[in-house]
């Protein structure tokens, strides 16, 4: 534990791309680092979203932001660099954030943070982010043009993508797919809200709310 007795009040934020995949592991680890710490996490700051998505729809990114600036936190822990944005800009800007406001930056996967225990900045964490955050934006450029290759593949062999005509999804198999949507439904955010938090379109809340 440091400074004393006192825990430091932390903010875990996690995120991933859609909702069939899981939190769980990048939660769990970054709680057990926390309590090995003697951290406080004050705060679990969760999103369903693409690492492209631009800075206005990262609400789990914008709630740990809001958590330094009002000094709620002293540090906010992640998983590794990708799972903060696979924008550059956007990783840079947030790391930018929290250090004006003079909190820091852990990624579990390097075990680094971007301040010194004497609150300057870590050189050494910021050549790492840089290189870290050009490797995450790489990795999405390259799994979306494999995409893109494929799919150009199959229309020239004349595969039909997508379900086929006449079949529709099970309700329990969409409200399945869509349990971010079903969450904030049930939490009383508005279909607006709710679209605005899960990054998703506003029709696909409506089907939602109209199936619940």
């Amino acid at each position: 534990m440091e400074k004393g007795d006192a825990k430091i009040p932390v903010a875990i934020l996690v995120r991933v791309s859609t909702a069939k995949q899981e939190t769980a592991r990048q939660i769990s680890e970054l709680q057990a680092y926390a309590d090995a710490k003697g951290y406080e996490v004050i705060e679990l700051c969760q999103e369903t979203i693409s690492g492209q998505a631009d800075e206005c729809k990262r609400h789990g990114l914008g709630r740990a932001e809001e958590l330094a600036r009002s000094g709620k936190v002293q540090k906010v822990l992640v998983h590794e660099i990708s799972r903060l944005a696979r924008k550059n800009s956007v990783a840079h800007r947030f790391v930018e954030s929290l250090e004006e406001c003079k909190v820091s930056l852990y990624w579990h996967a390097q075990a680094v943070e971007t301040l010194l225990d004497n609150g300057k900045r870590n050189p050494a964490a910021g050549i790492m982010l840089a290189l870290l955050a050009e490797i995450a934006r790489n990795e999405a450029e390259t799994l979306r043009e494999r995409i893109q290759s494929g799919l150009a593949e199959a229309r020239r062999k004349g595969i039909k993508l997508g379900r086929p005509v006449g079949t529709k999804l099970r309700r329990e198999d969409f409200l399945q797919r869509h349990r971010d949507i079903l969450r904030q439904l049930k939490a009383g955010q508005s279909v607006r809200n709710a679209a605005k938090i899960t990054g998703k379109g506003v029709s696909t809340v409506q089907r939602v709310k109209a199936l619940v």
